[in-house]
C-alpha cells in the first residue's frame, strides 16, 4: 500500500483509461487498488504483485463499502447509464464514510457548458455530488479519445477502409488516453494542494477533421482510408444493430456540437 497503509484505488481499472492509469501508478505506489466488476476482466491483472483486485458492483452496495475500505484516494470512472448519477451517488457518500482525502473524477469537456450535452449534463450533476460532499476533488474533462478509431470505428476501418459518422467537416481536439492518464497519475502522486477542487481541460496539441484524421490512418497503415459523412439516422440505425441502449444512441447522436465546432 503507499502513503503510509492507505491505498489509491482506481475504478473502471480495466476500462480504456482506467487501465492505462493502472498501468502508469504501478511504478510509483507500492499497490494500486483496482475496482473490477467483470471478473474474467481482471485476469490481465492476476499474478501482478502491484495490483490489488477489488470486486464492486455498482448496484450492490456491500460492495461499494467494501471497495473503498482502506482507500484515501480515488480515481472515479463511472459507464454511460442513465443511473450515473444515483451510482455516483452512492459511492461519494461511501468515500465520505470511509473518509476518502481526494477524488480525482474522469470528467468529459463540455461538462459545464449550458444547456449542454446528455453526457456532459450526466457528468455535471456527478461532479456538483462530488463538490457538495466536501470531499477535496480535480475533475478531468477530457475531449474525444484518439482511441475510439481502434474502440468503435476499428472493425469497419479493417473490413471496409472506412469508417462511418455524421458529423460533416466538424474538427475535435483528440487526445490520447495515455496523456490524460499522465495528467491523473500527477495529480494523484505529486502536490496534490495545487490540484484541489479545480477541473482541467485535456485536448490534443491539434484540432483534426474526421476527413484528416482518415489521411493520417492511410498514411500510417500503408493503404487508403477514407471517412465516410452519413446521415443521422444511417448513424441511428448502426448503433441499434450494434446493441446501443437507444437513450445512449439519443446521446451520441449529439454530433452537431462538433459540427458546430465545439470538439475543437
Amino acid at each position: 500500500m503507499n502513503n503510509g497503509g492507505r491505498t489509491i484505488l482506481v475504478t473502471g481499472a480495466t476500462g480504456t483509461v482506467g487501465s492505462e492509469v493502472v498501468k502508469q501508478l504501478k511504478p510509483l505506489v507500492q499497490s494500486v487498488g483496482t475496482a473490477v466488476h467483470l471478473q474474467y476482466k481482471a485476469d490481465k491483472f492476476k499474478g501482478d504483485r502491484a495490483v490489488e483486485i477489488v470486486n464492486i458492483d455498482y448496484n450492490k452496495q456491500e460492495t461499494i463499502v467494501g471497495a473503498l475500505y482502506n482507500v484515501d484516494k480515488l480515481f472515479l470512472v463511472t459507464l454511460p447509464t442513465p443511473n450515473m448519477t444515483e451510482v455516483s451517488s452512492n459511492l461519494v457518500k461511501e468515500a465520505k464514510k470511509n473518509d476518502v482525502g481526494f477524488v480525482v473524477k474522469l470528467s468529459v469537456m463540455g461538462a459545464n457548458a449550458k444547456p449542454g450535452t446528455i453526457i456532459g449534463r450526466l457528468h455535471r450533476q456527478e461532479e456538483k455530488i462530488i463538490e457538495e460532499s466536501g470531499i477535496p476533488y480535480t475533475f478531468l474533462r477530457p475531449t474525444s479519445f484518439m482511441q475510439n478509431f481502434l474502440n468503435f470505428f476499428g472493425q469497419t476501418i479493417k473490413n471496409q477502409n472506412a469508417f462511418y459518422l455524421p458529423t460533416r467537416d466538424g474538427k475535435v481536439s483528440f487526445v490520447d488516453v495515455r496523456d490524460i492518464a499522465a495528467v491523473a497519475v500527477n495529480v494523484l502522486t505529486k502536490n496534490r494542494s495545487q490540484h484541489e477542487n479545480k477541473a482541467y481541460d485535456i485536448t490534443g496539441r491539434e484540432t483534426l477533421s474526421f476527413s484528416q484524421a482518415a489521411e493520417i490512418l492511410s498514411k500510417d497503415i500503408g493503404k487508403r482510408e477514407s471517412y465516410i459523412d452519413i446521415p443521422e439516422e444511417d448513424a441511428r440505425k448502426g448503433m441499434k444493430t450494434m446493441g446501443m441502449e437507444n437513450w445512449f444512441i439519443d446521446a451520441m447522436m449529439e454530433f452537431n456540437n462538433i459540427r458546430a465546432g465545439h470538439g475543437s
